[in-house]
């Protein structure tokens, strides 16, 4: 039994090393911005002014009907693919799977990707949102809690704001992992009409009371920050404490064991400086934390509480009952969840396609195999890029 783990292990993380190595040539891509005035949210709150940042991969025909989304997950950005500068030390996270060739064709495909309200990224150069750390042009200064709660719902409107300024009124496909399968599939249930094809991935259709709570524990640590002072630290000393535990959390709830301990070849459970001081952190705990601590310093604290909240409060259509809302469906759907995610269970999409197919829908599942967990649908998805190219094709 532990040989074949092992196998498993090793076999993820060849095909991960192959993808890359296949896909090494990137494209370079360049952020642009845009800009909503008057944008009123789910919530009944209306901002005087909405930016969000952007980019494209490949052209739009003249028919504009050559348009693939991609919207992105918990902690993602725009960037799906290529790279802003040649010597960008990594590519954007779908880079296997969005090029020239690849299984989204730029040679085919206009790509667009935008960075989500509140998105979690916002002391990135490359990341262009609005949220709490945003200036309120009522009091100038930032919003902190004052900030509206947005919905997934409110990112798909931005979205389709951007989309109607470049006159583009049909989707060939809305694809997303993650929290990007949640806006994926508000696409296809408030714009049917609009949306040719779906993917989701590692997603979801609903959120249920377990997963709720597992979100609220990614809040807490912020919560708990004493420098969080209920949102009013901008100017001040950051939770930054708070935001790594978060980060921690995220990290583990994200990853499978079987990856998460392959990734500490070296691991020993008999630790002296642990053993000698309550206050130092096991070895494996003090890597954790350093590379948490540099992933935090790049994000705000209070856009994370938000994106956690749009989280908890998803469910597909803003609908009460999931059949309901997947009756409006039009697309022609791939599901795609992880077999091991033990964030966003699969058992959960097998539901959605077990109620799409009595619906009558035409609805294909494939499950995603490897070791890493709910992030497979990133770092395992490389065997899915001929069924992609191919259902994107027919």
């Amino acid at each position: 039994m532990k040989i074949k783990i092992k196998i498993k292990i090793i076999l993820s993380l060849f095909i991960l090393l192959l993808s890359n190595a296949v896909y090494s040539e990137t494209i370079l891509v360049k952020k642009q911005h845009f800009t909503i005035e008057d944008f009123t949210t789910v919530s009944g709150t209306t901002l005087p002014k909405v930016d969000i940042g952007w980019e494209s991969y490949g052209k739009l025909n003249k028919n504009k009907d050559n348009v693939i989304l991609i919207t992105h997950y918990f902690s993602g950005t725009s960037h799906a693919a290529g790279k802003y500068k040649a010597d960008d030390a990594l590519a954007g996270y779908w880079d296997a799977l969005i090029g020239p060739g690849k299984a989204i064709d730029t040679n085919k495909y206009f790509v667009i990707s935008s960075d989500t309200l509140v998105n979690a990224n916002w002391h990135d150069p490359n990341v262009i949102t609005t949220g709490p750390a945003s200036i309120n042009p009522k009091t100038n200064k930032p919003y902190g809690l004052d900030f509206p709660v947005v919905t997934i719902t409110d990112f798909v409107e931005v979205q389709k704001r951007l989309l109607d300024s470049l006159g583009i009124n049909k989707l060939h496909a809305v694809i997303g992992a993650s929290m990007g399968s949640f806006q994926a599939l508000e696409w296809a249930v408030r714009y049917p009409e609009q949306v040719e094809r779906l993917v989701h991935v590692i997603g979801a259709a609903t959120m249920d009371a377990w997963t709720v709570s597992a979100l609220e524990k990614w809040a807490m640590p912020i919560r708990l920050d004493k420098n969080w002072r209920q949102g009013n630290y901008y100017n001040k000393e950051r939770p930054l404490a708070g935001l790594t535990a978060t980060l921690l959390n995220i990290t583990q709830d994200a990853m499978h064991p079987l990856i998460y301990n392959a990734s500490f070849p070296n691991f020993e459970v008999l630790d002296d400086g642990a053993l000698q001081d309550i206050r130092t952190l096991p070895k494996v705990n003090q890597v954790l934390e350093a590379r948490a601590l540099a992933k935090a310093k790049l994000q705000d604290a209070n856009h994370v509480l938000y994106l956690v909240r749009a989280s908890q409060l998803f469910t597909a259509g803003r609908s009460a009952n999931l059949t309901d809302a997947l009756k409006k469906v039009q697309a022609k759907t791939l599901l795609l969840p992880a077999t091991n995610d033990l964030l966003l269970r699969p058992e959960n999409v097998r539901k959605m396609d077990s109620i799409m197919d009595e619906l009558g829908k035409e609805v294909t599942i494939s499950e995603i195999a490897g070791g890493w967990g709910h992030l497979n649908g990133l770092f395992s998805i490389a065997p899915k890029a001929q069924q992609i190219s191919e259902f994107l094709a027919n």
